[in-house]
């Protein structure tokens, strides 16, 4: 899995494996999520990461992942960059850039364009979603001039990583209880994954790195099924709880440590923030 799209979804917050024993009358409904407008980002913002190895009391800045909003007529241009610092790229260098396009009106993509160099590994992936014929056209290669396409059926509302993370921004879990889901069609790699979001409550004296204590909401990851992630139940995200609702921290453990994306810089946010 290459580096921006770990985050990515971490990011997204996917979890699987619903189970309808467990769910609360409060869940979102499928209406809400396909009719979404945005009233959280603003055009302009930008929200950048570091991507921490984390040892104990050790933290190792490995490098940044970049979010930008563009505004165009009828859409949103959501960009994320992601790529090592210089001093690891002769360990391993990444370059990865995800670039979706977005509907204002209801927040689904229109097209997704993947780069990704990741050491000697290439892929470029140019994806087109026409959401009324429930269809999306992929090319898809090692290079621009290698490509390969292939049609794939899409469900109800379906979304992209990226489109995914700004719907989910959008959606008020204010007066949600504990353990609300949030349920997501998302388009990743040529396949649909039927997922949920899962909210696990406040936590309101989260330290983050950098900036000290913060009001989170707090969104645990379950195991998902297949081969997007492996094991993940110990994977959390914490979201700030106020009215911009941009993910503070992001941490997943590995077999040593765990890896940790912080929230290092903002710019263009929509409403005020004291984080």
């Amino acid at each position: 899995m290459n580096f921006i799209k770990s985050l990515l979804l971490l990011s997204c917050t996917m979890v699987a494996g619903q189970n309808p024993e467990t769910l609360h009358n409060g869940n979102f409904k499928t209406e809400e999520i396909c009719t979404k407008t945005n009233n959280v980002f603003a055009p302009g913002e930008k929200i950048v990461y570091k991507i921490y190895y984390n040892w104990g009391f050790i933290w190792i800045a490995a490098g940044e992942v970049v979010f930008k909003v563009e505004e165009l007529q009828d859409q949103y241009h959501i960009s994320a960059a992601g790529r090592t610092f210089k001093s690891y790229d002769w360990i391993f260098k990444v370059r990865d850039y995800y670039d979706s396009y977005i509907e204002k009106a209801t927040l689904r993509p229109d097209r997704t364009v993947r780069r990704v160099l990741e050491g000697h590994y290439t892929l470029y992936d140019d994806v087109t979603y026409d959401h009324d014929e429930s269809k999306a056209v992929s090319k898809k290669g090692k290079t621009k001039e290698s490509l390969n396409t292939e049609e794939v059926d899409l469900e109800s509302c379906t979304h992209d990583i990226l489109s995914s993370i700004y719907l989910m921004r959008n959606m008020d879990f204010s007066s949600k209880q504990e353990g609300t889901r949030l349920p997501m069609n998302i388009y990743l790699d040529r396949k649909i994954y039927s997922i949920d979001v899962l909210y696990a409550g406040k936590d309101e004296t989260k330290r983050v790195k950098g900036l000290g204590n913060c009001k989170t909401m707090l969104f645990r990851p379950q195991l998902v099924v297949g081969n997007v992630f492996k094991d993940n139940e110990g994977m959390k995200i914490w979201v700030s709880d106020d009215e911009n609702r941009i993910p503070l921290m992001i941490e997943s453990p590995i077999s040593v440590g765990s890896v940790k994306a912080v929230l290092s810089e903002f710019s263009g946010l929509k409403y005020p923030a004291d984080y």
